[in-house]
C-alpha cells in the first residue's frame, strides 16, 4: 500500500512477490512491531521515485513539460490533450533514466489508499491453497524427515535400537545427528511412524532434576538479592519508609510455548558447492548466514527462500530448524524436508520466560502514590549470546521502566536467574508480564486509596493527553461505571509502546462454581497515522485472543528436566466458543505510524484480573487463571 500510494498504482493490478534474501534489500527482519515503522518512509520514497521517472519518460515521449503530466491509476495522463500511456508502455524508457533524489512525497490529505480498509492482496492465496507455506514445499526427489530428541533439557543420546524403525514402510534411513536421531522417509507420516518405533536410551545430563517447583523456589529466593539498576528517580526507599500506606505484592507468570499452528519445519538441498533452503522465517538474512556456517560455505553460495509462515509470534526468529535438514540432506544426497511433530514443537521450544515480579509502592495521607518499585526476576534471552553488560537485559524488563504514571520516586531493577530452560521471543516478550504487574498494581493502589481505578489513572496521566484520550475512549465505549449484576466486573489496562498507545477493557462473568467467562472486550488504540485500519484491527484483536488464551490456560511445567505438556490437549489455546465479542476503536492521529503487531497482547491479562477483583473482591496475582479458585459463596 505504501509503494502503490506514492506510485499511483492501480490497486487491482498489484501483486506481491517475495524478495530474495539479500542484504541489498535492507533489513528483512520481522519482529518488534517495526514493519510499518521502519518502512513508512523508504517504501513511500521508492514509489514516489518510480512515479517521477515514469512521468519523466511520458513527458519526453510527448515533448511536454512534466508540469502538464500526472500519474493516475497506473497511467501517465497529459492533462491538456487527454493522451495517456500505461506504466507498462513507459517502464523500459523510465528504467533508463537517472534515479532522482529528493522527490516530493504526497501530502496525507491526498492519500487515496493509505488510511482506507483495503483488502489484502495475499488473502486469496492463503484461503484457496495456492500460497506456499514451509510444509507445502515440494522438490524433485525430496525425502521427508523428523528427529527424535532427548526429552531432558541438556541430555544427549546414549544408545538407540533402530531395528523396528527401519522396518516401517517408507522409511529410507535412520541416522544419528547432532540433535538426536533423524528418520528419513518417503512421507512425513512414515517419518513420524519411524520415530515412534525408535527405542532410545538417553544420558539425561546435568538438568535431570529440574522442576517447576524448584524454579519457583529459586525465583522467590532472589526477591531480596542484589539487583541490577534499571531506573531510579528521586529517593524511592526513603519515600517508601515515610509513606502513610505501604503496599507490597508479587505477581508470578509461567513459561509459555508458542504453539504455532504450522509446526517448525525446514527444507534443505545441500551440495558440495552450494546449498538451497526453504523455510518460514522472521529473519531471512540471519538464517542464510547460519545456513552458510552449517554448510561451511560462503554466504553467496546459499540461497534462502522465505515461505509463508503458519504463525510466528517470535518462534521463527530461532534458526534451530536449519541444522537437521542440512545435516540429513548432506548425508542422503537428496533434498530433505524436516517437520517437527507437535510434541517436539512444544517440548523443544524457546519459551516465553517465567517471571517473578515484586511490586512495592507508597501512598501519602491523601491516597496519592509517592513511590513505585518494580523488581523483575526473569531469565534473560540475551544471556545465551554472551555476558550481560552490567547484568542487564532490556528484553527482560521492557515496559517496567516506562512507568507512564506521574509518581515522583521510582526504582526499577532486574535480576537474571540462571535457569537452563531455553527462552526466546514470544509475542510482545516481557511486556506480557511487566505490563501485567504494572496495570494490576496500579489497580491495587486505587483500591487502597478508595479510588476508582480509571479516575486514578487519568489523574496520574494528566501530563500525557494522548494516553488519556485512549483510556477515556475505551472506558466510554464499554460504559465504565454502569451497574452490573452480581458476579460480573469490568477491568481496564493500558500500554504505550512501539510508538503506539492502547487500552483494553474486559468484562468478566463468574459463576458460583468458579467458571470464568470473558464475554466482551473493548479495545481503543492510537497508532499514529494508520495505513490500513482493517490490518490494525486484525492485529489488535488477534493479539488480544493470543494473550487471553495464555492468561486463561497457558502454562509450561517441568519435571525431572522434561516439559510435561505435549499437544493442544494439555497445552490448550483459546477456542472459538471462548472468544469474547470484541469492539475496536482507533483514534484518528497525524503522528508517525506506530507498531501494532504486539500491541494487543500485554493488556488483556491485567484487564481480566482487574475485572475479577471488581466482580469478587479477590486479587489474583498468578497465571494461568485455570489454576485460580474463583468460586463464589
Amino acid at each position: 500500500m505504501l509503494v502503490a500510494e506514492e506510485l499511483e498504482a492501480d490497486w487491482e493490478k498489484v501483486r506481491v512477490e517475495q524478495a530474495p534474501t539479500n542484504l541489498a534489500f535492507g533489513n528483512q527482519e520481522t519482529q518488534g512491531s517495526q514493519s510499518v515503522r521502519t518502512s513508512w518512509e523508504p517504501l513511500r520514497l521508492a514509489g514516489a521515485t518510480a512515479r517521477h521517472m515514469l512521468v519523466e519518460a511520458a513527458a519526453e515521449n510527448w515533448g511536454a513539460s512534466m508540469g502538464v503530466c500526472r500519474a493516475e491509476n497506473s497511467f501517465v495522463i497529459h492533462t491538456h490533450t487527454g493522451q495517456k500511456l500505461s506504466y507498462g508502455e513507459l517502464a523500459a524508457a523510465a528504467s533508463r533514466r537517472s534515479v532522482p533524489f529528493n522527490v516530493r512525497l504526497k501530502d496525507p490529505k491526498d492519500f487515496r489508499l493509505i488510511g482506507r480498509p483495503v483488502p489484502r492482496v495475499d488473502s486469496p492465496s492463503k484461503v484457496n491453497g495456492t500460497g506456499v507455506f514451509g510444509t507445502d514445499v515440494r522438490l524433485p526427489g525430496m525425502f521427508f524427515a523428523t528427529v527424535l530428541r532427548c526429552p531432558v533439557m541438556g541430555g544427549k543420546l546414549e544408545s538407540v535400537d533402530t531395528t523396528k524403525a527401519k522396518q516401517v514402510p517408507g522409511v529410507r534411513a535412520v541416522l544419528k545427528i547432532r540433535s538426536g536421531i533423524g528418520v528419513v522417509a518417503d512421507s512425513t507420516w512414515a517419518a513420524f511412524e519411524g520415530q515412534r518405533a525408535l527405542d532410545a536410551k538417553w544420558d539425561e545430563g546435568p538438568h535431570a532434576g529440574l522442576s517447576t517447583q524448584g524454579i519457583e523456589r529459586l525465583l522467590e529466593q532472589l526477591e531480596d538479592h542484589l539487583a541490577a539498576l534499571v531506573r531510579r528517580e528521586g529517593n524511592p526507599e526513603e519515600a517508601f519508609a515515610m509513606a502513610a500506606q505501604r503496599l507490597d505484592a508479587v505477581y508470578r507468570v509461567p513459561y509459555l510455548a508458542h504453539g504455532t499452528m504450522e509446526p517448525m519445519n525446514c527444507t534443505a538441498d545441500v551440495h558440495w558447492d552450494r546449498c538451497e533452503v526453504w523455510v518460514p522465517t522472521q529473519h531471512p538474512e540471519r538464517f542464510r548466514q547460519e545456513a552458510a556456517r552449517l554448510c561451511r560455505l560462503p554466504t553467496r553460495r546459499v540461497a534462502l527462500h522465505s515461505t509463508l509462515a503458519g504463525g510466528g509470534d517470535g518462534r521463527r526468529l530461532e534458526s534451530d530448524v536449519l541444522a537437521d535438514p542440512i545435516e540429513l540432506s548432506r548425508a542422503v544426497g537428496r533434498p530433505v524436508q524436516v517437520v517437527w511433530t507437535r510434541e517436539d514443537d512444544i517440548r523443544h521450544d524457546y519459551y516465553r520466560a517465567a517471571a517473578h515480579l515484586r511490586m512495592r509502592a507508597g501512598l501519602d495521607s491523601a491516597g496519592r502514590p509517592t513511590t513505585w518499585m518494580h523488581r523483575v526476576i526473569s531469565p534473560s534471552i540475551r544471556a545465551r549470546f554472551g555476558p550481560l553488560k552490567g547484568g542487564l537485559d532490556d528484553m527482560a524488563y521492557e515496559g517496567a521502566p516506562e512507568v507512564l504514571y506521574d509518581i515522583p520516586n521510582l526504582l526499577i531493577d532486574y535480576i537474571n536467574p540462571e535457569i537452563p530452560v531455553p527462552v526466546g521471543n514470544w509475542r510482545s516478550v516481557s511486556l506480557t508480564f511487566n505490563i501485567l504487574a504494572r496495570e494490576c498494581f496500579i489497580d491495587e493502589l486505587a483500591a487502597a486509596a478508595h479510588r476508582d481505578p480509571l479516575s486514578l489513572r487519568l489523574e496520574l496521566l494528566r501530563h500525557l493527553p494522548r494516553h488519556r484520550a485512549v483510556l477515556e475512549l475505551a472506558a466510554r465505549k464499554v460504559g465504565w461505571g454502569k451497574p452490573l449484576p452480581r458476579g460480573q466486573g469490568i477491568g481496564i489496562a493500558m500500554l504505550a509502546f512501539y510508538d503506539s498507545i492502547a487500552a483494553q477493557v474486559a468484562e468478566v462473568a463468574i459463576e458460583k462454581d468458579g467458571t470464568l467467562r470473558v464475554p466482551r472486550v473493548v479495545c481503543a488504540a492510537d497508532c499514529g497515522l494508520i495505513v490500513n485500519p482493517k490490518t490494525v484491527e486484525a492485529q489488535l484483536e488477534g493479539g488480544m485472543a493470543f494473550g487471553l488464551g495464555a492468561a486463561l490456560k497457558g502454562e509450561i511445567t517441568i519435571d525431572k528436566g522434561r516439559v510435561l505438556q505435549s499437544n493442544f490437549h494439555d497445552y490448550d489455546v483459546l477456542r472459538i466458543g471462548e472468544m469474547p465479542a470484541v469492539e475496536t476503536y482507533l483514534v484518528p492521529s497525524s503522528a508517525q505510524p506506530g507498531g501494532v503487531g504486539e500491541l494487543g497482547v500485554p493488556t488483556i491479562a491485567p484487564a481480566v484480573l482487574n475485572a475479577i477483583f471488581a466482580a469478587t473482591g479477590r486479587r489474583i496475582r498468578q497465571l494461568p487463571l485455570r489454576t485460580a479458585d474463583l468460586r463464589t459463596s
